[in-house]
């Protein structure tokens, strides 16, 4: 059991590892899958359930321990800043490469020609619109990105529907579909729909750094984020400062990960798609990359694993 003392700045010394379980799949399915893998190298290792807002505390604190999915574009400017300030650990990249951004299924190009540059939405937002309104609705998860500065400065007559996780915008899209009814969503790559759905990312104009800062860059002389999101973007790891002290194989192990795209978006499928219950899939996931995972650990450090 891990015990806490009463500073609001540091854990007692742990006993167990602690794995944070995030608000979308391919973060809960590996973030297990490699808490089994521990467990079976007998760590004792415990799960808490926290919002992405609430982590960074939580990993400067030692409540958690490591994080593997930081995505630039929603929480880049976050963990840098919490990395200034060497409140933990950059543990690196991933192989994998991202992209989040507004997306849709391919068929509504039929419906709204033009696509998928962002200016046709200038005109047939009336075909994302509800029963509430004649604006587009935008479907969006608990994550903080710029879309309601996005949606000002270039006058799309969009309005955002924000869910509580990402299972209540999958079910959405799931009867979207089934009815060939347009919708568009925030969505991103590596995810189950890259290979479970055809569809397409809109092609906002390409992101700057001057674009967050400076309003006169770009289209808009008047307002900043006038741009889509960062693409070729980057995921990578965080840690604990006291994990490499407290846990140099688990540090090691997390240091040397190396998740590629299809990796994250098998594990989502497993979930969002084939409807594996989560436990299962962590076992599945693991199961099909367990040699990879072996790899990663330092000499000495796991059971089959580096020599």
């Amino acid at each position: 059991m891990l015990l806490f003392t009463l500073s609001p700045l540091t854990a007692a010394t742990p006993t167990a590892v602690s794995i944070p379980l995030l608000d979308w799949s391919s973060q809960r399915v590996i973030s297990k899958a490699i808490g089994n893998f521990l467990t079976t190298e007998n760590y004792q290792v415990q799960y808490k359930t926290m919002s992405e807002n609430d982590l960074w505390g939580s990993m400067a604190r030692g409540l958690v321990h490591f994080h593997i999915e930081v995505w630039q574009a929603s929480a880049g400017r976050e963990f840098q800043l919490m990395v200034n300030k060497k409140r933990f650990i950059d543990l690196g990249k991933h192989s994998a490469r991202t992209m989040e951004e507004w997306w849709y299924p391919l068929y509504v190009e039929k419906l709204c020609p033009g696509l998928p540059d962002w200016k046709a939405l200038l005109n047939c937002s009336q075909l994302f619109s509800d029963r509430n309104s004649t604006k587009g609705v935008y479907h969006l998860g608990p994550w903080e990105y710029n879309d309601a500065d996005l949606i000002r400065s270039l006058g799309l007559n969009f309005k955002i529907k924000k869910h509580q996780n990402n299972d209540l915008i999958w079910q959405e899209l799931e009867k979207s579909i089934a009815n060939q009814r347009p919708m568009i969503l925030l969505n991103w790559t590596p995810n189950w729909t890259d290979q479970r759905i055809p569809g397409r990312f809109v092609k906002f104009p390409e992101y700057h750094p001057l674009c967050e800062t400076n309003p006169s860059w770009g289209i808009n002389p008047d307002l900043k984020y006038d741009c889509g999101n960062v693409q070729n973007a980057w995921i990578k790891k965080a840690a604990w400062k006291g994990l490499q002290e407290q846990f140099p194989c688990v540090y090691g192990l997390i240091k040397n990960m190396d998740l590629t795209n299809e990796m994250i978006a098998e594990a989502s499928a497993l979930i969002d798609y084939d409807k594996v219950e989560e436990e299962t899939a962590a076992l599945l996931w693991l199961d099909k990359n367990l040699a990879k995972v072996q790899s990663w650990g330092d000499d000495g450090c796991f059971s089959n694993g580096s020599s």
